[in-house]
Protein backbone atom coordinates (compact mmCIF):
# COMPACT_ATOMS: atom_id res chain seq x y z
CA UNK A 1 0.00 0.00 0.00
CA UNK A 2 1.13 3.44 -0.78
CA UNK A 3 1.96 5.91 1.80
CA UNK A 4 -0.72 8.92 1.48
CA UNK A 5 -0.04 12.71 1.28
CA UNK A 6 -0.91 16.33 2.43
CA UNK A 7 -1.38 19.12 0.32
CA UNK A 8 -1.86 22.75 0.47
CA UNK A 9 -4.18 24.32 -1.68
CA UNK A 10 -6.02 27.65 -2.72
CA UNK A 11 -9.62 27.86 -2.68
CA UNK A 12 -9.47 31.54 -3.97
CA UNK A 13 -11.45 32.29 -7.21
CA UNK A 14 -10.95 34.85 -9.53
CA UNK A 15 -14.05 36.88 -8.69
CA UNK A 16 -14.48 38.09 -12.66
CA UNK A 17 -13.67 34.70 -14.60
CA UNK A 18 -14.97 32.92 -11.54
CA UNK A 19 -12.17 30.25 -12.42
CA UNK A 20 -9.74 29.00 -9.21
CA UNK A 21 -6.61 31.39 -8.92
CA UNK A 22 -4.35 28.53 -8.34
CA UNK A 23 -0.95 29.46 -7.95
CA UNK A 24 -1.79 32.78 -9.57
CA UNK A 25 -3.66 33.23 -5.86
CA UNK A 26 -2.72 37.22 -4.92
CA UNK A 27 -2.14 35.56 -1.58
CA UNK A 28 -0.16 32.88 -2.40
CA UNK A 29 2.65 34.65 -0.63
CA UNK A 30 1.22 34.17 2.35
CA UNK A 31 2.71 30.80 4.23
CA UNK A 32 -0.69 30.10 6.22
CA UNK A 33 -2.59 30.65 3.17
CA UNK A 34 -5.44 27.77 1.71
CA UNK A 35 -6.60 24.68 3.18
CA UNK A 36 -5.46 21.11 3.32
CA UNK A 37 -5.32 17.93 1.62
CA UNK A 38 -5.64 14.11 3.05
CA UNK A 39 -5.13 12.18 -0.49
CA UNK A 40 -4.80 8.00 -0.57
CA UNK A 41 -4.04 5.76 -3.70
CA UNK A 42 -6.85 3.12 -3.36
CA UNK A 43 -6.68 -0.20 -4.61
CA UNK A 44 -7.66 -0.11 -8.28
CA UNK A 45 -11.23 -0.92 -9.38
CA UNK A 46 -12.29 -4.36 -10.62
CA UNK A 47 -11.75 -2.83 -14.06
CA UNK A 48 -8.42 -1.61 -13.47
CA UNK A 49 -9.24 1.96 -13.45
CA UNK A 50 -7.16 4.27 -10.97
CA UNK A 51 -8.81 5.97 -7.93
CA UNK A 52 -7.95 7.74 -4.72
CA UNK A 53 -9.48 8.71 -1.40
CA UNK A 54 -9.17 12.72 -1.40
CA UNK A 55 -10.30 14.77 1.29
CA UNK A 56 -9.68 18.24 1.78
CA UNK A 57 -11.21 21.59 3.93
CA UNK A 58 -8.41 21.21 6.72
CA UNK A 59 -7.50 24.23 8.75
CA UNK A 60 -3.99 22.49 9.62
CA UNK A 61 -1.48 20.16 8.14
CA UNK A 62 -2.04 17.97 11.31
CA UNK A 63 -5.85 17.80 11.16
CA UNK A 64 -5.26 16.40 7.72
CA UNK A 65 -1.99 13.93 8.33
CA UNK A 66 -4.87 13.23 11.39
CA UNK A 67 -7.59 11.96 8.45
CA UNK A 68 -4.63 9.69 6.54
CA UNK A 69 -3.83 7.90 9.17
CA UNK A 70 -7.54 6.77 9.69
CA UNK A 71 -7.94 6.05 6.20
CA UNK A 72 -4.42 4.11 6.11
CA UNK A 73 -5.68 2.40 9.14
CA UNK A 74 -8.75 0.73 7.51
CA UNK A 75 -6.65 -0.17 4.33
CA UNK A 76 -4.54 -2.34 7.02
CA UNK A 77 -7.81 -4.14 8.03
CA UNK A 78 -7.79 -6.57 5.43
CA UNK A 79 -4.06 -8.99 4.86
CA UNK A 80 -1.70 -8.70 2.10
CA UNK A 81 -3.32 -11.32 0.76
CA UNK A 82 -6.32 -10.67 0.87
CA UNK A 83 -7.12 -8.60 -2.64
CA UNK A 84 -10.69 -9.08 -1.91
CA UNK A 85 -10.79 -7.49 1.25
CA UNK A 86 -8.15 -4.87 -0.37
CA UNK A 87 -11.06 -4.37 -2.92
CA UNK A 88 -14.22 -3.79 -0.24
CA UNK A 89 -12.18 -1.47 1.89
CA UNK A 90 -11.43 0.37 -1.32
CA UNK A 91 -15.19 0.25 -2.03
CA UNK A 92 -15.87 1.80 1.02
CA UNK A 93 -13.57 4.44 1.64
CA UNK A 94 -14.36 5.62 -2.37
CA UNK A 95 -18.26 5.64 -1.41
CA UNK A 96 -17.77 7.47 1.76
CA UNK A 97 -15.25 10.42 -0.23
CA UNK A 98 -17.82 10.58 -2.87
CA UNK A 99 -20.83 10.54 -0.59
CA UNK A 100 -18.88 13.41 1.72
CA UNK A 101 -19.45 11.29 4.82
CA UNK A 102 -17.30 11.03 7.90
CA UNK A 103 -15.01 8.19 7.67
CA UNK A 104 -16.73 4.55 9.22
CA UNK A 105 -15.76 3.93 12.61
CA UNK A 106 -12.34 1.13 12.59
CA UNK A 107 -14.13 -1.31 15.43
CA UNK A 108 -17.38 -1.34 13.93
CA UNK A 109 -15.18 -1.69 10.06
CA UNK A 110 -13.30 -4.75 11.91
CA UNK A 111 -16.16 -6.23 13.42
CA UNK A 112 -18.36 -6.35 10.19
CA UNK A 113 -14.99 -7.58 7.98
CA UNK A 114 -14.32 -10.28 10.19
CA UNK A 115 -17.48 -11.40 10.39
CA UNK A 116 -18.35 -11.35 6.55
CA UNK A 117 -20.94 -8.74 6.48
CA UNK A 118 -21.42 -5.47 4.10
CA UNK A 119 -19.38 -2.90 4.88
CA UNK A 120 -20.92 -0.36 3.85
CA UNK A 121 -24.79 -1.65 5.19
CA UNK A 122 -27.22 1.02 5.32
CA UNK A 123 -30.22 -1.11 6.17
CA UNK A 124 -32.79 1.09 8.08
CA UNK A 125 -35.00 -0.60 11.00
CA UNK A 126 -38.10 -0.65 8.59
CA UNK A 127 -36.20 -2.68 5.47
CA UNK A 128 -34.73 -5.17 8.34
CA UNK A 129 -38.70 -5.26 9.94
CA UNK A 130 -39.55 -6.07 6.50
CA UNK A 131 -37.02 -8.76 6.18
CA UNK A 132 -37.40 -10.19 10.36
CA UNK A 133 -41.36 -10.53 9.61
CA UNK A 134 -40.57 -12.62 6.16
CA UNK A 135 -38.78 -15.15 8.45
CA UNK A 136 -41.91 -15.30 10.80
CA UNK A 137 -44.34 -17.08 8.22
CA UNK A 138 -44.32 -20.63 10.23
CA UNK A 139 -45.54 -18.43 13.26
CA UNK A 140 -49.46 -19.05 14.25
CA UNK A 141 -51.18 -17.06 12.53
CA UNK A 142 -52.56 -14.84 14.90
CA UNK A 143 -48.96 -14.36 16.48
CA UNK A 144 -47.57 -13.06 13.22
CA UNK A 145 -50.73 -10.93 12.66
CA UNK A 146 -50.11 -9.61 16.23
CA UNK A 147 -46.03 -9.27 15.14
CA UNK A 148 -47.42 -7.36 11.54
CA UNK A 149 -49.76 -5.14 13.46
CA UNK A 150 -46.96 -3.69 15.45
CA UNK A 151 -44.85 -3.40 12.58
CA UNK A 152 -47.19 -1.55 10.29
CA UNK A 153 -48.90 0.50 12.76
CA UNK A 154 -46.41 1.98 15.13
CA UNK A 155 -42.88 0.66 14.39
CA UNK A 156 -42.35 1.62 10.96
CA UNK A 157 -44.06 5.10 10.72
CA UNK A 158 -41.69 6.25 13.81
CA UNK A 159 -38.37 4.13 13.45
CA UNK A 160 -38.88 2.99 9.80
CA UNK A 161 -36.21 5.80 8.21
CA UNK A 162 -33.60 5.13 10.84
CA UNK A 163 -30.16 3.59 9.99
CA UNK A 164 -30.72 0.22 11.76
CA UNK A 165 -26.97 0.56 13.27
CA UNK A 166 -27.90 3.99 13.99
CA UNK A 167 -30.91 3.25 16.20
CA UNK A 168 -30.59 4.08 19.77
CA UNK A 169 -32.60 4.31 23.25
CA UNK A 170 -33.42 7.69 22.62
CA UNK A 171 -35.35 6.77 19.46
CA UNK A 172 -37.47 4.60 21.17
CA UNK A 173 -38.54 7.05 24.44
CA UNK A 174 -39.38 9.58 21.62
CA UNK A 175 -41.75 7.04 19.37
CA UNK A 176 -43.48 5.54 22.74
CA UNK A 177 -43.96 9.76 24.04
CA UNK A 178 -45.49 10.31 20.06
CA UNK A 179 -48.07 7.57 21.07
CA UNK A 180 -49.39 8.59 25.04
CA UNK A 181 -49.54 12.15 23.15
CA UNK A 182 -51.55 10.60 20.05
CA UNK A 183 -53.61 8.31 22.63
CA UNK A 184 -54.44 12.23 24.59
CA UNK A 185 -55.54 13.36 21.08
CA UNK A 186 -58.03 10.50 20.22
CA UNK A 187 -59.78 10.71 23.79
CA UNK A 188 -60.44 14.21 23.95
CA UNK A 189 -61.52 13.39 19.90
CA UNK A 190 -63.89 10.93 20.56
CA UNK A 191 -65.06 12.82 23.57
CA UNK A 192 -65.92 15.36 21.42
CA UNK A 193 -67.59 12.90 18.60
CA UNK A 194 -69.45 11.21 21.86
CA UNK A 195 -70.97 14.81 23.29
CA UNK A 196 -72.10 15.75 19.92
CA UNK A 197 -74.03 12.32 19.27
CA UNK A 198 -75.85 12.92 22.81
CA UNK A 199 -76.84 16.26 21.73
CA UNK A 200 -78.06 15.14 18.36
CA UNK A 201 -80.10 11.93 20.30
CA UNK A 202 -81.41 14.58 22.40
CA UNK A 203 -82.92 16.83 19.61
CA UNK A 204 -86.17 15.70 18.65
CA UNK A 205 -87.28 15.33 15.04
CA UNK A 206 -90.09 17.53 14.91
CA UNK A 207 -90.40 20.76 13.78
CA UNK A 208 -88.00 22.54 11.44
CA UNK A 209 -85.49 24.31 13.82
CA UNK A 210 -85.26 21.06 15.47
CA UNK A 211 -84.54 19.59 11.74
CA UNK A 212 -82.16 22.22 10.95
CA UNK A 213 -80.23 21.70 14.39
CA UNK A 214 -79.95 17.76 14.36
CA UNK A 215 -78.46 18.49 10.25
CA UNK A 216 -75.73 20.70 11.79
CA UNK A 217 -75.09 18.07 14.25
CA UNK A 218 -74.83 15.26 11.84
CA UNK A 219 -72.27 17.68 9.12
CA UNK A 220 -70.13 17.91 12.70
CA UNK A 221 -70.46 14.20 13.58
CA UNK A 222 -69.05 13.94 9.27
CA UNK A 223 -66.28 16.85 10.06
CA UNK A 224 -64.90 14.68 12.87
CA UNK A 225 -62.73 12.00 12.81
CA UNK A 226 -64.43 8.78 13.72
CA UNK A 227 -64.10 6.58 16.99
CA UNK A 228 -60.81 5.04 17.50
CA UNK A 229 -59.27 3.49 19.94
CA UNK A 230 -56.10 3.89 21.74
CA UNK A 231 -52.51 1.97 22.12
CA UNK A 232 -53.21 1.63 25.67
CA UNK A 233 -50.04 1.03 28.45
CA UNK A 234 -50.74 -2.62 28.45
CA UNK A 235 -50.86 -2.68 24.60
CA UNK A 236 -46.73 -0.80 24.25
CA UNK A 237 -45.10 -3.59 26.22
CA UNK A 238 -45.68 -6.01 23.31
CA UNK A 239 -44.72 -3.41 20.76
CA UNK A 240 -41.52 -3.01 22.78
CA UNK A 241 -41.17 -6.77 22.65
CA UNK A 242 -41.70 -6.95 19.26
CA UNK A 243 -38.70 -4.43 18.32
CA UNK A 244 -36.84 -6.32 21.08
CA UNK A 245 -37.14 -9.76 19.32
CA UNK A 246 -36.40 -8.37 15.71
CA UNK A 247 -33.11 -6.40 17.09
CA UNK A 248 -32.15 -9.86 18.81
CA UNK A 249 -32.56 -11.58 15.05
CA UNK A 250 -30.33 -8.99 14.27
CA UNK A 251 -27.72 -9.01 16.65
CA UNK A 252 -27.63 -13.25 16.18
CA UNK A 253 -27.16 -12.68 12.33
CA UNK A 254 -24.52 -9.58 13.30
CA UNK A 255 -25.88 -7.34 11.33
CA UNK A 256 -26.30 -4.65 14.28
CA UNK A 257 -23.68 -4.71 17.34
CA UNK A 258 -24.34 -6.32 20.43
CA UNK A 259 -26.22 -3.60 22.01
CA UNK A 260 -30.01 -3.87 21.96
CA UNK A 261 -31.95 -0.64 22.41
CA UNK A 262 -35.14 -2.51 23.39
CA UNK A 263 -33.91 -3.63 26.00
CA UNK A 264 -33.39 -0.26 27.77
CA UNK A 265 -36.60 1.05 27.40
CA UNK A 266 -38.29 2.35 30.05
CA UNK A 267 -42.38 2.24 29.53
CA UNK A 268 -45.23 3.61 31.94
CA UNK A 269 -46.23 1.22 34.21
CA UNK A 270 -49.85 -0.25 32.59
CA UNK A 271 -52.44 -1.83 35.27
CA UNK A 272 -53.79 -5.17 33.54
CA UNK A 273 -58.08 -5.80 34.55
CA UNK A 274 -58.95 -7.44 37.34
CA UNK A 275 -61.48 -10.01 37.65
CA UNK A 276 -64.47 -8.77 39.53
CA UNK A 277 -67.91 -10.60 40.81
CA UNK A 278 -71.12 -9.04 39.63
CA UNK A 279 -72.45 -8.08 43.36
CA UNK A 280 -75.86 -6.40 43.55
CA UNK A 281 -73.89 -2.72 44.56
CA UNK A 282 -72.27 -3.21 40.94
CA UNK A 283 -75.12 -4.79 39.23
CA UNK A 284 -76.88 -1.03 40.49
CA UNK A 285 -73.88 0.86 39.67
CA UNK A 286 -74.68 -1.05 36.13
CA UNK A 287 -78.04 -0.10 35.94
CA UNK A 288 -78.31 3.22 36.78
CA UNK A 289 -74.40 4.46 35.03
CA UNK A 290 -74.57 1.84 31.78
CA UNK A 291 -70.48 1.26 32.50
CA UNK A 292 -69.02 -1.93 33.85
CA UNK A 293 -67.01 -1.90 36.79
CA UNK A 294 -63.99 -3.48 34.98
CA UNK A 295 -63.61 -5.08 31.44
CA UNK A 296 -63.63 -8.69 33.51
CA UNK A 297 -66.54 -9.23 35.10
CA UNK A 298 -67.48 -12.55 36.59
CA UNK A 299 -70.86 -14.16 37.73
CA UNK A 300 -71.79 -15.42 41.21
CA UNK A 301 -72.36 -19.45 41.38
CA UNK A 302 -76.12 -18.20 41.58
CA UNK A 303 -75.94 -16.01 38.58
CA UNK A 304 -73.98 -19.19 36.61
CA UNK A 305 -76.73 -21.46 37.85
CA UNK A 306 -79.21 -18.78 36.45
CA UNK A 307 -77.68 -18.99 32.90
CA UNK A 308 -77.27 -22.55 33.03
CA UNK A 309 -81.03 -22.95 33.72
CA UNK A 310 -82.24 -20.94 31.42
CA UNK A 311 -79.62 -22.59 28.61
CA UNK A 312 -80.81 -26.20 29.28
CA UNK A 313 -82.51 -26.76 26.83
CA UNK A 314 -80.17 -25.04 23.94
CA UNK A 315 -78.87 -27.36 21.25
CA UNK A 316 -75.07 -26.06 22.78
CA UNK A 317 -75.49 -26.20 25.98
CA UNK A 318 -72.67 -28.70 26.76
CA UNK A 319 -70.45 -26.09 25.09
CA UNK A 320 -71.47 -23.40 27.85
CA UNK A 321 -71.35 -25.83 30.78
CA UNK A 322 -68.12 -26.76 29.59
CA UNK A 323 -66.53 -23.44 29.51
CA UNK A 324 -68.50 -22.83 33.17
CA UNK A 325 -67.42 -25.43 35.19
CA UNK A 326 -63.91 -26.93 33.41
CA UNK A 327 -62.66 -23.24 31.75
CA UNK A 328 -62.24 -23.79 28.42
CA UNK A 329 -60.88 -21.38 25.84
CA UNK A 330 -63.73 -20.50 23.04
CA UNK A 331 -61.45 -21.83 20.17
CA UNK A 332 -60.28 -24.99 21.83
CA UNK A 333 -63.79 -25.63 22.87
CA UNK A 334 -64.98 -25.36 19.20
CA UNK A 335 -62.42 -27.27 18.09
CA UNK A 336 -62.85 -30.53 20.24
CA UNK A 337 -62.84 -33.60 18.95
CA UNK A 338 -64.30 -36.86 19.96
CA UNK A 339 -60.93 -39.00 19.67
CA UNK A 340 -60.29 -36.94 22.73
CA UNK A 341 -63.28 -37.36 24.70
CA UNK A 342 -62.09 -40.35 27.12
CA UNK A 343 -64.61 -42.26 29.02
CA UNK A 344 -62.33 -44.75 30.46
CA UNK A 345 -60.70 -41.82 32.31
CA UNK A 346 -63.97 -39.44 32.22
CA UNK A 347 -61.22 -36.63 30.61
CA UNK A 348 -60.74 -33.96 27.66
CA UNK A 349 -57.89 -33.67 26.09
CA UNK A 350 -56.67 -30.59 24.10
CA UNK A 351 -54.85 -30.37 21.57
CA UNK A 352 -56.54 -28.58 18.95
CA UNK A 353 -58.36 -25.23 18.79
CA UNK A 354 -60.17 -23.35 15.67
CA UNK A 355 -58.23 -19.89 14.98
CA UNK A 356 -60.21 -16.81 13.91
CA UNK A 357 -58.47 -14.91 11.39
CA UNK A 358 -60.53 -11.86 10.61
CA UNK A 359 -63.70 -13.65 9.81
CA UNK A 360 -62.02 -17.07 8.40
CA UNK A 361 -61.25 -19.82 10.29
CA UNK A 362 -58.32 -22.84 10.49
CA UNK A 363 -57.41 -25.56 13.01
CA UNK A 364 -54.08 -24.30 14.63
CA UNK A 365 -52.81 -25.77 18.13
CA UNK A 366 -53.57 -24.32 21.51
CA UNK A 367 -52.44 -21.08 22.42
CA UNK A 368 -49.12 -21.65 24.26
CA UNK A 369 -47.23 -25.19 24.87
CA UNK A 370 -48.82 -25.38 28.49
CA UNK A 371 -52.43 -24.72 26.55
CA UNK A 372 -51.98 -28.74 25.50
CA UNK A 373 -53.63 -30.39 28.43
CA UNK A 374 -56.27 -33.25 29.92
CA UNK A 375 -59.00 -31.74 31.70
CA UNK A 376 -60.70 -33.76 33.92
CA UNK A 377 -64.78 -34.13 33.90
CA UNK A 378 -67.26 -34.51 36.16
CA UNK A 379 -69.53 -37.08 35.79
CA UNK A 380 -72.66 -35.22 35.36
CA UNK A 381 -70.74 -33.13 32.43
CA UNK A 382 -69.57 -36.69 31.02
CA UNK A 383 -73.05 -37.72 30.79
CA UNK A 384 -74.04 -34.74 29.42
CA UNK A 385 -71.73 -34.72 26.51
CA UNK A 386 -72.54 -38.50 25.81
CA UNK A 387 -76.31 -36.98 25.47
CA UNK A 388 -75.21 -34.56 23.25
CA UNK A 389 -73.48 -37.31 21.51
CA UNK A 390 -76.81 -39.10 20.60
CA UNK A 391 -78.22 -36.09 19.67
CA UNK A 392 -75.76 -35.35 17.03
CA UNK A 393 -75.85 -39.00 15.49
CA UNK A 394 -79.96 -38.47 14.99
CA UNK A 395 -78.86 -34.96 13.35
CA UNK A 396 -76.29 -37.33 11.05
CA UNK A 397 -79.16 -39.46 10.14
CA UNK A 398 -81.51 -36.23 9.61
CA UNK A 399 -79.10 -34.58 6.86
CA UNK A 400 -77.96 -37.81 4.89
CA UNK A 401 -75.55 -37.15 2.71
CA UNK A 402 -75.20 -33.55 3.41
CA UNK A 403 -73.91 -34.51 6.56
CA UNK A 404 -70.07 -33.12 7.19
CA UNK A 405 -68.40 -35.17 9.03
CA UNK A 406 -65.58 -33.18 11.05
CA UNK A 407 -65.20 -35.29 13.88
CA UNK A 408 -65.87 -32.10 16.57
CA UNK A 409 -67.69 -32.39 19.42
CA UNK A 410 -69.62 -29.58 18.86
CA UNK A 411 -71.05 -28.28 15.35
CA UNK A 412 -73.66 -26.76 13.64
CA UNK A 413 -76.60 -28.92 12.74
CA UNK A 414 -74.89 -30.17 9.19
CA UNK A 415 -71.53 -31.33 11.14
CA UNK A 416 -69.75 -28.28 9.65
CA UNK A 417 -67.28 -26.61 11.81
CA UNK A 418 -68.94 -23.90 14.43
CA UNK A 419 -67.86 -20.48 13.93
CA UNK A 420 -65.74 -19.22 17.20
CA UNK A 421 -67.44 -15.55 16.10
CA UNK A 422 -70.81 -16.84 16.07
CA UNK A 423 -70.29 -18.80 19.21
CA UNK A 424 -69.71 -15.24 21.40
CA UNK A 425 -72.38 -13.26 19.01
CA UNK A 426 -75.28 -16.37 20.51
CA UNK A 427 -73.61 -16.36 23.86
CA UNK A 428 -74.19 -12.80 24.20
CA UNK A 429 -77.78 -13.09 23.53
CA UNK A 430 -78.37 -15.53 25.74
CA UNK A 431 -77.08 -13.49 28.65
CA UNK A 432 -79.21 -10.74 27.56
CA UNK A 433 -82.24 -13.12 27.21
CA UNK A 434 -81.53 -14.41 30.48
CA UNK A 435 -81.48 -11.27 32.50
CA UNK A 436 -78.35 -11.45 33.72
CA UNK A 437 -75.61 -8.41 33.95
CA UNK A 438 -73.57 -8.77 31.03
CA UNK A 439 -70.13 -10.94 30.53
CA UNK A 440 -67.95 -12.08 27.71
CA UNK A 441 -67.64 -15.31 26.82
CA UNK A 442 -64.31 -15.36 27.29
CA UNK A 443 -65.19 -13.88 30.98
CA UNK A 444 -67.41 -17.59 31.22
CA UNK A 445 -63.54 -18.94 31.57
CA UNK A 446 -63.27 -16.91 34.44
CA UNK A 447 -66.32 -17.92 35.80
CA UNK A 448 -64.66 -21.57 35.82
CA UNK A 449 -61.46 -20.21 37.80
CA UNK A 450 -63.64 -18.27 40.52
CA UNK A 451 -65.83 -21.53 41.02
CA UNK A 452 -62.92 -23.78 41.07
CA UNK A 453 -61.16 -21.50 43.38
CA UNK A 454 -63.94 -20.72 45.77
CA UNK A 455 -64.08 -24.69 46.14
CA UNK A 456 -60.82 -24.76 47.47
CA UNK A 457 -59.16 -26.21 44.58
CA UNK A 458 -55.49 -25.64 44.81
CA UNK A 459 -54.51 -22.71 42.61
CA UNK A 460 -51.63 -24.88 40.70
CA UNK A 461 -54.53 -27.40 39.68
CA UNK A 462 -56.72 -24.49 38.87
CA UNK A 463 -53.62 -23.15 36.54
CA UNK A 464 -53.03 -26.55 34.99
CA UNK A 465 -57.17 -26.74 34.12
CA UNK A 466 -56.94 -23.51 32.58
CA UNK A 467 -53.83 -23.89 30.77
CA UNK A 468 -51.96 -21.34 32.24
CA UNK A 469 -48.20 -21.21 31.86
CA UNK A 470 -47.52 -19.82 35.42
CA UNK A 471 -49.24 -19.76 38.58
CA UNK A 472 -48.38 -16.34 38.71
CA UNK A 473 -50.31 -15.52 35.66
CA UNK A 474 -53.48 -17.32 37.42
CA UNK A 475 -52.86 -15.06 40.83
CA UNK A 476 -52.82 -11.92 39.01
CA UNK A 477 -55.89 -12.26 37.10
CA UNK A 478 -57.70 -13.85 40.26
CA UNK A 479 -56.36 -10.99 42.65
CA UNK A 480 -59.73 -10.11 43.68
CA UNK A 481 -60.98 -13.73 44.16
CA UNK A 482 -58.41 -14.67 46.36
CA UNK A 483 -58.10 -11.84 48.57
CA UNK A 484 -62.16 -12.75 48.96
CA UNK A 485 -60.47 -16.15 50.20
CA UNK A 486 -57.60 -15.21 52.09
CA UNK A 487 -60.66 -13.24 54.29
CA UNK A 488 -62.23 -16.78 55.18
CA UNK A 489 -59.01 -18.15 55.99
CA UNK A 490 -58.72 -15.36 58.04
CA UNK A 491 -62.20 -15.91 59.67
CA UNK A 492 -61.52 -19.80 59.85
CA UNK A 493 -58.31 -19.66 61.93
CA UNK A 494 -60.12 -17.43 64.48
CA UNK A 495 -62.48 -19.73 65.27
CA UNK A 496 -59.93 -22.68 65.85
CA UNK A 497 -59.29 -21.28 69.26
CA UNK A 498 -61.75 -22.00 71.57
CA UNK A 499 -62.71 -18.44 73.68
CA UNK A 500 -64.07 -19.01 77.34
CA UNK A 501 -66.09 -15.52 76.95
CA UNK A 502 -68.06 -13.85 73.96
CA UNK A 503 -66.76 -12.14 71.33
CA UNK A 504 -66.04 -7.65 72.42
CA UNK A 505 -69.10 -7.52 69.95
CA UNK A 506 -71.74 -9.83 71.09
CA UNK A 507 -71.90 -7.97 74.56
CA UNK A 508 -74.65 -5.01 73.65
CA UNK A 509 -75.13 -2.32 75.96
CA UNK A 510 -72.73 -3.14 78.58
CA UNK A 511 -69.46 -1.56 79.84
CA UNK A 512 -66.08 -3.53 78.17
CA UNK A 513 -64.81 -5.68 79.99
CA UNK A 514 -61.20 -4.74 81.66
CA UNK A 515 -58.65 -6.65 80.28
CA UNK A 516 -56.52 -8.36 83.30
CA UNK A 517 -53.18 -5.97 83.06
CA UNK A 518 -49.56 -6.67 83.74
CA UNK A 519 -48.88 -3.19 84.54
CA UNK A 520 -50.10 -0.60 86.45
CA UNK A 521 -52.73 0.99 84.64
CA UNK A 522 -51.58 4.87 83.35
CA UNK A 523 -53.57 7.81 85.09
CA UNK A 524 -53.52 11.27 82.81
CA UNK A 525 -51.87 13.71 84.83
CA UNK A 526 -53.33 15.81 87.72
CA UNK A 527 -54.46 19.33 87.22
CA UNK A 528 -52.86 21.82 89.90
CA UNK A 529 -55.38 23.70 92.31
CA UNK A 530 -55.05 27.36 92.15
CA UNK A 531 -53.37 27.68 95.69
CA UNK A 532 -50.45 25.20 94.29
CA UNK A 533 -50.77 27.57 90.84
CA UNK A 534 -49.99 30.48 93.31
CA UNK A 535 -47.01 29.27 95.51
CA UNK A 536 -45.08 27.70 92.34
CA UNK A 537 -45.71 30.99 90.54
Amino acid sequence: MKNGTTSRRCACRNPTTGKPYGAACPKASNTRHGLWYAIQELVPRQDGTRRRFRRGGFETATAAKTELSKVAALMAIPDEDDPAGQLAISDLLEACAAAKEPLPDYDETLRRFKTGQALNSKITVGEWLDTWLAGRKRLRVTGYKRYECDVRVHLKPHLGNIRLDKLRVHHLNTMFDSINERNIEIQEQNAQRKAVQAELKATPNKGAENRARRGWFRAQLDAMPPFRRITSLNTQPHIKATLRAALNVAIAQQVMSPFNPAEHVELLPGTKPKALIWTDERIARWQAAGVKPSPVMVWTPEQTGKFLDFVAGDRLYPLWRLISFRGTRRGESCGARWEDLSAAERSLAIATQLVQDGWEIHEGAPKTDSGIRLIALDDETFDVLQAHKLRQEREREQWGEGWKDTGRIFTQEDGSLLHPGKVSDLFERLVTAAGLPPIRLHDLRHVAATLMLAAGVDIKVVSETLGHSDTRITRDIYQAVLDGLARDAAEKVVQLVPRSRPHLSAVPNKQTPEPSRTLPRMQPPKRPSAEEEEHTA
